[in-house]
């Protein structure tokens, strides 16, 4: 019965995002908010009775797809709106609607006095709606639709402030920097379509081993080239630079993008394709390699961030890094497991990032903020357990999923990629807890005026904390290490990944638990000694940082500036684009094109000039003109 139903989970919030668009500023809030929260709420409960459906399958039958109508047939070709779910998209369906629904149920609390509320709900049910077409789709082109429609729904919700002009330059940034990946991924179906004749996954897939040779350059440019998508929107190396500044939307945008959409649709999408990856060892290292310089320079530039949300924006950088070098070294569960514990702890993140905002009116700058737990004590403490989570500590859900892809780097990648890990574990506890410390503990560094409006955010807020604190306690236990029947996530994914097996042979053949157990404790001192230097520096030595700075200060300035990768692009890129495109409009638009049209008006305006001259307005004139033709004409006539 739950399966029969699949379609009405993208369609309740698509049906929400028109109600609420069509009604925007005529609709009462309260029912804006029923329509908004309802419909992601419904879609839910919908998603719970498929997935329930699904596990009553057998492990191999756990594919179910709904073909809703022919979108595109022409001569052999034919693309339908057909939904598929198995075990990964059943994941990320689960993920989209149960972390969203929470986050609109957030948003009734942060965006309660916005004028524009029923036009926020609009967009936040049309992004929902996209991502989920995205994760169901069973074509390329159906998920290319998602895709698109994720990147348009983004530069409505970063610009959702409009009138501010960083609002929308971040939202423009974010849609041109995606372009450029999705013209990769765009060239990737291309390739794909003129290789198999199809965009269908099922054929697709079951002829790539047949038709590909392993390592030929066809398998290499299609995973290549999908992956310059997985690029732009999962927000990694070079096309990472948008995600930063799209914290210039509402907080609750903020945390959709980071933790249950966006960004989590490049990795969803290279697992999905990871037959193509499995065929390409060079693909698959690129994959691993960016992924790991990713976690690395992200890491580093959040050490030195002053905006809370910005600290948080490149922690989810550094994240996704994480993720594709699961799937990079072919443990595409691994990379997967993360992304479901990452939505958790970073939606908790950003939405207690938010209420903290809340409670300052609108204050963002950690160095003006401080001793915050004694006035804020759910945000405070469901924080807390959020940061212990993304540090990776035991037992939270950070520290299973990281952990897994940190040991499957060693076994897989060796231990230079293991070593790059552990150090980007290092500094992920280090930002984190400063983070924390900068915000809740120590001195309040507020004005009094601001200290007498502190106050703890509503239940509406507070309760969606709690529930992503419990899911970020208990996420983890999903995949216990060393027990018996623990990696739960491992056996319910194992029919999607199943054919890797063919293609790459496990890597825990040469392993004992033994090295497993080293590699989780010192994957977990890490962590601590991470906590313990940021404790140093932020609590018991507040001056230590201010010196260090001073110590290195090229090297801080170089981290603080973000590497001037922004002002490297604008130099290299932006600028001589700009300067042609001037040049262009000036040469041949302006002087060509327009030279053109106008000369033609020139002409016609001279012409007329000329004619003019003979309507002087004297009968005597227009008399002898009408005498000298008659005596012309009867001329001709006469001569002939």
């Amino acid at each position: 019965m739950g399966l029969s139903l699949l379609w009405l989970v993208p369609a309740l919030p698509l049906l929400g995002a028109l109600v609420n668009g069509i009604g925007a500023g005529k609709l009462p809030r309260k029912l804006a908010s029923v329509i908004g929260v309802g419909s992601v709420g419904l879609a839910f409960a919908i998603a719970l009775a498929c997935f329930g459906d699904l596990l009553s399958l057998s492990p191999e039958q756990r594919r179910a797809t709904q073909s809703l109508y022919t979108w595109i047939q022409t001569g052999d070709f034919r693309a339908d709106v057909r939904l598929m779910l198995d075990p990964l998209s059943a994941v990320m369906m689960l993920v989209v609607t149960g972390v969203g629904f929470l986050i609109h149920v957030y948003s009734m609390g942060y965006m309660g006095h916005e004028k524009a509320y029923g036009r926020y709900f609009a967009y936040l049910n049309l992004f929902t709606f996209s991502m989920l077409t995205l994760v169901l789709a069973d074509n390329f082109l159906l998920m290319f639709l998602g895709w698109e429609a994720v990147g348009l729904c983004s530069y409505l919700l970063i610009g959702f402030w409009y009138e501010r002009p960083a609002a929308a330059e971040a939202g423009k940034k974010a849609f041109v920097v995606n372009r450029i990946g999705d013209w990769g991924f765009l060239l990737g179906i291309f390739l794909i379509f003129v290789t198999f004749g199809s965009v269908d996954f099922g054929t697709v897939f079951a002829q790539a081993p047949l038709r590909l040779a392993v390592g030929s350059a066809l398998a290499s440019g299609i995973a290549l080239l999908l992956f310059l998508g997985a690029t732009g929107k999962s927000a990694q190396i070079p096309l990472y630079v948008w995600l930063p500044d799209a914290m210039e939307g509402p907080t609750p945008v903020s945390a959709l993008i980071h933790a249950a959409t966006m960004v989590t649709a490049g990795v969803y999408m290279v697992a999905r394709c990871h037959v193509f990856y499995l065929l390409s060892p060079l693909a698959l290292q690129t994959v691993a390699v960016v992924g790991i310089m990713t976690v690395l320079l992200a890491a580093t530039i959040a050490v030195t961030q002053t905006d809370i949300k910005r600290v948080l924006a490149y922690s989810t950088i550094s994240q996704l890094g994480y993720m594709f070098v699961g799937c990079g070294v072919g443990a595409f569960t691994s990379g997967i497991f993360h992304l479901m514990t990452h939505a958790f702890f970073k939606a908790l993140l950003f939405l207690g990032a938010g209420s903290v905002i809340h409670a300052l009116s609108g204050e963002q700058d950690l160095w003006k903020m401080g001793g915050l737990r004694r006035y804020l004590p759910k945000t405070h403490l469901t924080f807390l357990i959020g940061t212990l989570a993304i540090a990776g500590v035991i037992p939270f859900a950070g520290f299973f999923s990281k952990d897994e892809i940190l040991f499957q780097a060693w076994l897989r990648g060796g231990p230079l990629l293991w070593c790059a890990g552990i150090l980007g574990a290092f500094l992920t506890a280090f930002y984190m807890f400063r983070l924390y410390f900068l915000t809740f503990h120590g001195s309040p560094r507020f004005s009094e005026e601001v200290k007498h409006h502190i106050h703890e955010s509503p239940d509406s807020m507070t309760i969606p904390l709690m529930i992503l604190a419990v899911l970020s306690t208990v996420g983890g236990f999903l995949q216990i290490p060393l027990v018996q029947g623990g990696q739960i996530l491992d056996r319910f994914l194992e029919p999607v990944f199943a054919d890797a097996l063919a293609l790459v042979p496990p890597a825990h053949a040469g392993h004992t638990p033994m090295a497993e157990v080293w590699l989780m404790a010192i994957s977990l001192a890490v962590a601590l000694v991470g906590i313990l230097v940021a404790y140093r520096f932020y609590v018991t030595s507040p001056e230590t940082p201010r010196r260090l700075a001073e110590r290195v200060r090229g090297l801080y300035r170089l981290v603080f500036n973000k590497y001037w990768v922004d002002e490297a692009y604008d130099a290299t890129v932006v600028q001589p684009i700009y300067r042609g495109s001037v040049r262009l409009w000036e040469d041949f638009d302006a002087a060509v094109i327009d030279g053109a049209v106008n000369g033609v008006g020139k002409q016609i305006e001279r012409g007329s000039a000329l004619l003019r001259s003979a309507q002087v307005g004297y009968v005597q004139v227009y008399a002898l003109v009408l005498t000298l033709g008659a005596v012309v004409v009867i001329g001709y006539l006469a001569l002939r």
